[in-house]
């Protein structure tokens, strides 16, 4: 029993290494035995690699031979690419392939995305989106009386609450009969008006990606019909906005 009490972890002392004596602090820091073992592991961490490339050099197969080799020299003890040997020729009608592909793709993208954009308009019919033009809704009444006594949601039955919503604006009678949850939760109707707001964001973004996608068509376009017919005149630069316009010469069609 009393061995067992001995080995008790709750009973053990905590040794700890000691600190670095005053009288020889001119000497740095003590090493602790986990700085040794950092120590330890980096140097045979290194010994065990030497050993590995040495192995690897013994073993080498002096018949050995790739690619790379003629495509490549030591520089200052680097492998240096020959970067003549990436230049790869590329005939004509190569060229007018690869733009081909590279406006089909463009435009199977634009496209996608123009659905997208259609479909996120029916769903929001954009109603309340940021920089539309504020709808008037103007009331006639008949005497100045009962224009300081206007009520503008017993005008339109309904509740305080939804007078500000210019789309899906129950009734009294509506309310009363069935039950549409958060209706007049002013949570709920913050919540849905966050939710709308990032969804006109990202048609905002689609949009202007969709744009984006239809320049970039244009250019490819307007480069392959470079390579096809050689006398143009340039009408205008090429900007970030809109590809270049050339004009050229009017061939009459046998």
């Amino acid at each position: 029993m009393a061995t067992f009490r001995k080995a008790l972890k709750s009973k053990q002392r905590n040794h700890h290494e000691r600190a670095q004596l005053g009288s020889r602090n001119y000497l740095g820091l003590l090493e602790k035995k986990k700085d040794y073992k950092l120590r330890a592991n980096d140097y045979h961490k290194k010994q065990n690699l030497l050993s590995a490339l040495r192995k690897k050099a013994m073993e080498k197969n002096p018949d050995e031979f790739y690619f790379k080799m003629i495509s490549s020299k030591l520089e200052d003890g680097e492998h240096r690419a020959n970067r003549a040997s990436w230049d790869v020729e590329v005939t004509e009608e190569q060229r007018k392939m690869m733009r081909t592909q590279d406006i089909k793709y463009v435009e199977m993208k634009r496209v996608a995305d123009a659905r997208k954009i259609e479909r996120m308009k029916a769903e929001l019919h954009l109603l309340d989106a940021k920089g539309k033009e504020e709808n008037k809704h103007t009331f006639f009444v008949d005497s100045k009386r009962e224009v300081q006594e206007f009520d503008l949601a017993e005008r339109l039955n309904t509740v305080p609450e939804l007078v500000g919503r210019v789309y899906n604006r129950p009734t009294l009678e509506t309310l009363k009969t069935k039950s549409i949850q958060g209706a007049t939760d002013k949570r709920n109707l913050q919540k849905l008006a966050r939710q709308r707001g990032h969804q006109y964001t990202i048609l905002t973004q689609r949009i202007e990606r969709e744009r984006k996608l239809y320049v970039i068509s244009q250019k490819i376009q307007c480069r392959r019909e470079i390579q096809d017919k050689t006398k143009r005149v340039k009408m205008s630069n090429e900007t970030k906005e809109a590809a270049a316009v050339y004009k050229f010469e009017s061939k009459r069609k046998r």
